[in-house]
């Protein structure tokens, strides 16, 4: 069979040791995106079978029609809202879906905030400058780091990585609250957390307060200017789900504004995220490029369950 797999951006795909499953099959690794309709179409079209990483690449209806020799997309971990399952199914075209893990996103959130609140970055590029101590040549932003003990980490979303998130908090001797559904705050304080008494105080109180739900229609832009705008001007607000959680524009506005003070995002409205983003202008805005499953335990994870439900649904 033709497979396709798209957006490897590193071009590791081939070095997995699960790639092997793939042997006997003609493979095509693309390592850079297109997004015109036209580019999609001319690249896919021969295929058979797409390998998909995660949601770089969205398929709806006008895309799927256009590709008549393909029957099957193979999705690494859970499948998102960037495929047109309806399409698919009036199209003929199978959708398999994979696992995932939540141990790599909770890890990198907590590197965020941990490099955020203590300013690991501007200390260091200063410092290979020739700069002892300092964050930046501008007063104004050359203040002293934070620690987390004591402080208030606000999650919003208490699923798998909320959880792991919850436990790294509580090992730094910080206060967790928690917002979401009800469930989800049944769960928080069964575990021994704080349910946050409204929304409103859960952006008001939080020193750290990360994403971690799922983009669904009742997600996108859950998170308001009204909401950025209570929180604290040394707060830090921490991203590591999906950009369109927040209303667009929301978050640079209020950072502009100084509440809150601080950012550390690792998705954006656009990926690969343009060299002329606002965001990278920012110094109190630490930015990384979708890198929460991007590791190499939840790399041979994800693309073995993709490429095994490839072979096992061609092999009938």
């Amino acid at each position: 069979m033709k497979i396709a797999i798209l957006d490897d951006y590193q071009d590791a795909t081939r070095g997995l040791e699960c790639f092997k499953i793939l042997d006997g099959h003609e493979v095509k690794v693309f390592k850079n995106s297109v997004k015109g309709m036209g580019q999609l179409v001319a690249r896919l079209a021969p295929f058979e079978a797409l390998v998909l990483i995660r949601e770089r690449t969205s398929f709806n209806r006008t895309l799927l029609s256009k590709l008549p020799n393909l029957k099957v997309i193979s999705q690494t971990g859970k499948v998102s809202g960037h495929i047109d399952m309806e399409a698919c199914r009036e199209l003929g075209i199978t959708v398999l879906e994979g696992v995932g893990s939540p141990t790599a996103p909770a890890e990198l959130t907590w590197a965020l905030v941990m490099a955020a609140r203590r300013k690991l970055f501007p200390y260091a590029g200063k410092l290979r400058d020739g700069q002892w101590q300092q964050v930046s040549i501008r007063h104004e932003h050359n203040t002293l780091g934070l620690v987390l003990a004591g402080s208030t980490m606000a999650i919003w979303g208490y699923g798998k990585i909320g959880k792991m998130v919850a436990g790294y908090a509580r090992a730094f001797g910080m206060r967790v609250t928690v917002w979401g559904s009800e469930s989800s705050r049944a769960a928080a304080v069964a575990d021994g957390y704080e349910a946050a008494a409204s929304r409103e105080a859960f952006f008001a109180e939080a020193d750290v307060l990360s994403l971690h739900l799922r983009l669904a229609d009742g997600t996108r832009g859950i998170v308001t200017a009204e909401d950025l705008a209570r929180m604290k001007p040394d707060a830090l607000f921490v991203n590591v789900s999906r950009a369109e959680l927040v209303a667009s524009g929301a978050l640079e506005e209020a950072l502009a504004a100084g509440r809150p003070g601080y950012a550390a995002l690792d998705v954006f409205e656009t990926e690969p995220l343009p060299e002329n983003s606002p965001l990278l202008r920012m110094p109190n805005v630490l930015c990384t490029p979708h890198l929460g499953y991007v590791e190499k335990a939840s790399y041979e994870l994800y693309f073995r369950h993709a490429f095994q439900n490839l072979v096992n649904h061609i092999n009938g």
